[in-house]
Parts: C-alpha cells; structure tokens; sequence
C-alpha cells in the first residue's frame, strides 16, 4: 500500500539518501533501524514532505505523493510522529489533538482515542509540557491518529522513554494497527522494540537498505552487529 522506489535525498552537493527502495503492505509494520547518522531521520522527514526529495517516487495506494506538501500528505492519509515528539507545550492535551482534526473536518476528539490513551483523557485539561516524557509520546501518537491515517510513521519513538513505558507503547501500536487496520513504519535504534512491534525489519545504512528479514526468521546477531558503534 505504499511503495518508495529510487528515492534520494541530498543537503546540498551531499546525498543522505541514494536511490533507497521500500514497501509497506497493508497492515503490515515495519521497523527501519541504524546508528545515528545513517538517514534514518532524514527519510522520515522526507517521506512527510517536510525535506525535498531529488529524485525517486513515493505512492500511497497507488496515488503519487511525492511532490505534495506535507498538509495535503496528511489529507492523503499519512500520519507522523516525529523525533523528540514536538508537541505544543503550552496548549492543552484536547488542544493538541484537536490540531490532527483540521484535514478531516471534525471539531471534537474520538472518543477511541481517549480509549487508546485513558491517561490523556484524565489530563486533557492539563497543559502538554507538564506531562512526562511517556505522556508527551502518547499524546503525539494521538494527535497523529486525529487525522485518520492509513499509514503512520514515528521517527524514534522509544527516544528517552523508560524501558517501562517502551514495552507498553509496543503493545499500543500494535493494537492501533490491529484496530484501525493501517500500517506502521518506525525508525528506530532499540532492537527490542523493534523486535516486539515489527513483523519486518529493515536496516539502513550511509542512505541505504543493506539488509532486511522478516521479524520470525530474523537473525538477531546480524541485525545487532548493523547497530553496533
């Protein structure tokens, strides 16, 4: 349901990414893992449109989204969580989630997504920088929900979260994708999440794939060995 085919991205005369391939099937999660440095961040914020893209396609179902800016991406149903959560501090956690309603034409929050997150609805008065860092990524997922995505991507979610909290966010997102049917890619560098969320898993490396296996015959030395400094 989404496909990224020779896609690069440059900063200037210096490619980040080179003619990278990917594919995401309905439903399906997908892990991109690497060190810091390897153009893990930079696709995502790419592929959000957020960061121009020099050459390749990007479809989401079947539709070219390449060259669309990141609001109409999100019209077109693709979500983003991104690193270091980037929540509105000093709004409300209604209000935060209100800001993912604006492409689908609602004025109020789901109530599913409150049952998502129960502890957002205990606290949707409270302001969004006096959360802790957990409540902080929970409210961006949600936000992120708000806009009704088939495809949802999270650069970096486990990003100074307690090891806790890491394992109950895997267990969330792999009940939002069983209950909302959509599809999830992470970037990610803690492979035990990514081993507990992801049915595939890729790694990237200097802006490349250089590896990928399917989450039940996957080696985890090898994949440990990409991550290793």
């Amino acid at each position: 349901m989404f496909e990224v085919s020779d896609y690069s991205v440059a900063y200037g005369q210096s490619e980040i990414l080179s003619k990278l391939n990917l594919s995401v099937g309905k439903n399906e999660i997908v892990a991109v893992m690497g060190r810091n440095g390897m153009g893990k961040t930079t696709l995502m914020n790419s592929l959000m449109g957020m960061i121009p893209s020099r050459g390749g396609s990007v479809t989401l179902n079947g539709q070219e989204v390449s060259a669309l800016k990141s609001h109409q991406r999100v019209k077109a149903g693709m979500g983003f969580v991104p690193q270091g959560r980037m929540i509105f501090s000093t709004m409300t956690v209604r209000e935060n989630i209100e800001t993912g309603l604006t492409s689908t034409g609602r004025r109020t929050v789901p109530s599913d997504i409150y049952d998502l997150f129960p502890v957002l609805l205990d606290m949707r008065n409270r302001r969004g920088g006096n959360l802790s860092g957990g409540q902080q990524q929970q409210l961006a997922i949600a936000r992120a929900l708000a806009s009704d995505p088939q495809l949802l991507l999270l650069d970096e979610p486990t990003e100074g979260i307690q090891p806790s909290i890491i394992s109950e966010m895997a267990r969330t997102l792999k009940m939002i994708r069983d209950q909302r049917g959509l599809s999830i890619i992470v970037s990610e560098q803690v492979l035990k999440f990514a081993l507990d969320i992801a049915d595939r898993i890729l790694v990237i490396e200097k802006g490349e794939i250089v590896h990928q296996e399917l989450r039940e015959t996957m080696d985890e030395a090898k994949v440990a060995s990409y991550l290793a400094v």
